[in-house]
């Protein structure tokens, strides 16, 4: 089992929808294989932090999906199957279109029993400053005291 770290834009205002509930899904697009690709599976745990913000919530993972090779019309019925459970909001579809139409790799992660965790601030050194997402043995790891 591993531990990762998602780094979840700020302005989008997806954190609040994981606890709810409402976000069942966590996805990611790439024009090449990053990080998580090939190195999540169920049963790993996902913990969540807004962009400059400390690690606020732990959740599980149930499945993973990966898509490669994607065109335009591929990821619109990636958007039209799974973008309500990701939290996008329907009506924001033609804008996460026109964002993701060109990439050529998605990954969906199934998300379930999300939990608030006690707020705790990490140090992303040696991760590359940019890292929205890192793949760890423990969060221990890289939790800051």
């Amino acid at each position: 089992m591993m531990d990762h770290l998602a780094i979840m834009k700020k302005s989008w205002g997806l954190t609040g929808k994981i606890l709810s509930g409402e976000k069942k899904i966590e996805s990611r697009w790439y024009m090449a294989k990053y990080a998580p690709w090939d190195r999540i599976k169920s049963g790993d745990f996902v913990y969540f932090k807004d962009s400059g913000e400390p690690v606020t919530i732990k959740a599980e993972v149930s499945d993973v999906k990966q898509f490669s090779g994607l065109t335009p019309k591929k990821v619109k019925e990636i958007l039209q199957r799974y973008g309500k459970a990701d939290g996008l909001g329907i009506g924001k579809l033609p804008e996460f279109l026109r964002l993701f139409k060109n990439k050529k790799y998605c990954l969906l992660i199934f998300l379930k029993n999300s939990v608030p965790v006690k707020p705790f601030k990490v140090n992303k050194k040696g991760y590359g400053i940019m890292s929205s997402w890192i793949c760890l043995d423990k969060i221990d790891d890289i939790k800051e005291n």
